[in-house]
């Protein structure tokens, strides 16, 4: 399916989710296991590892810089997503999407999205609390009330053996945007499964008001969400991991590719006389 959307509307979501980054960034975060990492987590650091904080002093943060890409510079963009969920009595959950954005040489935009979702359950009689590595005496919450701009991280673990990883890539190229192959996917801006007894359940959403991509077992939660920037606020990605229980395996997945144009030389000028003007005093 392709949708024609307002010029505004896609500036503004590229605005949100590319202005705040460089050239080129990875983000990843994850928690070790003594127990092996699973295929859909092959490519995360398997290996625990602790809290490490390196001061930086006044001498190094003065001579910082940085860049960013603005609305008029980004012609087009391709955004994937993938949450994943193992729980060990075999039950699964998956959410998947793709979002492509193009504009041609006459400044029409097009968008196509890609959407999938699908819950295995095994189980005779359905995943309970009891069967599913739940421990209901256990308690992981407070990352959902965590609000930043840019780019965050969260995982809560109360438990043992768990493995997860949060991996957010974020790149710019000249080349144009692909939608990438998601098999058994349709083209529809959202998705949504469970099991029987409704107790796993994965969704994803692309809409106005961002990108929404959800798992709920009985042994915690699985998010990623974007929220496009405004007036009011900058934009923001969020990828949150919240596991209670023990042998649970999550992995959340965001690939943002941005095509880039050349500025022409009328836009060099009017970003010239745009900073000149900041300048005054």
């Amino acid at each position: 399916m392709k949708r024609n959307l307002s010029q505004c509307g896609i500036a503004a979501a590229v605005s949100a989710l590319a202005c705040a980054f460089s050239s080129g960034a990875l983000a990843a975060e994850g928690i070790g296991l003594p127990q092996p990492v699973p295929a859909f987590l092959a490519n995360a650091d398997g290996q625990a590892q602790g809290i490490r904080c390196e001061a930086v002093g006044d001498d190094v943060l003065a001579h910082q810089t940085g860049k960013y890409a603005g609305s008029d510079m980004i012609s087009g963009f391709v955004l994937n997503l993938l949450s994943q969920w193992q729980l060990p009595n075999g039950a699964t959950a998956v959410a998947q999407g793709a979002l492509s954005v193009a504009q041609n040489a006459a400044n029409q935009v097009s968008a196509q999205v890609k959407t999938y979702a699908t819950v295995i359950d095994p189980t005779q009689g359905g995943t309970t609390g009891t069967n599913s590595g739940a421990n209901p005496n256990a308690t992981a919450t407070g990352g959902q009330n965590v609000s930043i701009n840019g780019v965050s991280q969260i995982t809560q673990v109360a438990g043992n053996g768990n493995t997860g990883a949060n991996a957010a890539t974020i790149s710019y190229d000249n080349n144009a945007p692909q939608l990438a192959s998601l098999p058994g996917a349709l083209n529809q801006s959202s998705a949504s499964a469970s099991n029987a007894t409704g107790s796993i359940k994965a969704g994803i959403s692309f809409g106005s008001n961002g990108v929404n991509v959800t798992l709920q077992t009985p042994a915690g939660v699985a998010t990623q969400n974007i929220v496009p920037g405004n007036m009011q606020q900058a934009g923001a990605i969020a990828q949150l991991l919240q596991v209670a229980g023990n042998n649970q395996q999550v992995a959340n997945q965001l690939q943002l590719s941005l095509q880039t144009q050349q500025m022409t030389s009328q836009m060099i000028r009017q970003t010239g006389v745009l900073q000149a003007l900041r300048n005054l005093h």
